[in-house]
């Protein structure tokens, strides 16, 4: 490609970017209003929504603006062509999601297992089957797939490979190649990323508080991870292991962390070491969460005294940072959400006693509402990313 045409291909990217990104915020619209929000001149425009139409991204609709004079057509998005699925690995189970372009859901399962014991190939036979029954399931709507992206609690490189993954027992696994071997390497694209990334990713695409150009979401599940957004795009490092947050060293005398170090964050914040603090039984996290709020609501004091002490401990990693990355926002999700009510003041007066800048550098602290399903979405919303980058199949 010759570099004038690749100049015109990314300017073109951009339009179309722009031009899908007012749609998704503002539709329904009109030509003038995405002409008027997007800077762009009527005859760019034009040509722009007549393509989207050709592709069956965008479509007419029948309303009319209320204004004086003759009513102008209406564009909303079409989500009849295209879309994305998303998965995760977690101990708890599988989970496959799959939206349109849209952003409208196709599909959503769950299924329990195979768990941490089972090992990484059969977790993978389990994960390719669910995979193709979700590929079967959206290609049988008419859709193309974008690309299919799953999420894994531990480090990931470039490459697709699980180099740790302490909560599953994985260590040096080539996740990636092995699953596009499995599918028969489909024609869209395949990734595998950290878990605590995609959740970023999920609550700037559809959290309560999307948009917001610097934010980390920290994943509180059997790890503890941070995705980090910089503004606007994913912070990933030079081999992809940003967010380790869970593997600062907070209590050299503490106790023996998964990874096999002491005292680490995770080590004394982290959902199982709270139920551990609580001499609970680990085998259904999520079944022991659940005993955990029936206890602090009824006023138990040696759960909210272990609450409170976790959220003190989680709260020194939120300000460490909050002083490293001064982000806007500090989602807490996962477990931590529903714990909520009990972590989060102990977490913002740790934050807002050893954050150096003067109120914490303006960082807020929030809840997850997209609850244990957001690594699938953040999965999702990888792929559908690159399509409101302009980056639209052939």
């Amino acid at each position: 490609m010759s570099t004038l045409t690749a100049g015109y291909s990314d300017v073109r990217a951009t339009n179309l970017s722009a031009v899908l990104g007012f749609l998704r915020a503002n539709a329904p619209c009109s030509r003038a209003a995405i002409a008027g929000g997007t800077g762009l001149n009527k005859a760019t425009i034009t040509n722009i929504v007549g393509d989207l139409i050709d592709r069956r991204l965008i479509r007419e609709t029948e309303q009319t603006q209320n204004r004086v004079g003759r009513p102008a057509t209406l564009l909303e998005l079409d989500g009849s062509a295209y879309a994305a699925i998303g998965m995760e690995i977690s101990a708890r189970g599988l989970t496959a999601i799959a939206y349109d372009a849209a952003g409208g859901q196709i599909l959503r399962w769950h299924r329990s297992g195979p768990g941490r014991g089972a090992g990484p190939d059969k977790t993978l036979t389990a994960t390719s089957a669910l995979a193709r029954r979700a590929m079967a399931a959206v290609e049988a709507t008419g859709r193309q797939i974008l690309g299919l992206t799953v999420g894994v609690p531990g480090l990931v490189d470039r490459d697709g490979t699980v180099v740790l993954a302490a909560g599953l027992g994985w260590r040096d696994y080539p996740l990636k190649p092995r699953l596009l071997d499995a599918l028969s390497h489909p024609t869209f694209s395949v990734s595998v990323d950290n878990d605590a990334n995609l959740s970023a990713l999920a609550e700037y695409r559809y959290g309560p508080h999307a948009g917001t150009n610097n934010l980390i979401q920290i994943s509180g599940d059997t790890g503890l991870g941070a995705g980090v957004i910089a503004d606007g795009r994913p912070l990933q490092g030079n081999l992809g292991y940003v967010g380790e947050v869970g593997h600062l060293r907070v209590a050299p005398d503490g106790p023996v962390c998964g990874c096999g170090r002491r005292g680490c964050l995770e080590a004394v914040a982290g959902i199982p070491a709270l139920v551990r603090r609580l001499h609970d039984d680990t085998d259904d996290l999520q079944l022991t969460v659940e005993q955990i709020v029936a206890r602090a609501s009824a006023g138990d004091s040696e759960t909210v005294k272990a609450l409170l002490e976790t959220g003190s401990w989680l709260g020194q990693g939120v300000a460490m940072l909050a002083n490293l990355l001064n982000p806007a926002l500090i989602v807490l999700g996962g477990y931590y959400a529903t714990l909520g009510e009990w972590l989060l003041p102990a977490v913002e007066k740790e934050l807002h006693g050893q954050a150096l800048a003067p109120q914490a550098g303006g960082c807020k602290v929030a809840l997850s509402a997209l609850g244990h399903d957001i690594t699938a979405i953040g999965a999702v919303a990888r792929s559908l990313d690159q399509l409101d980058a302009g980056r639209i199949p052939s």
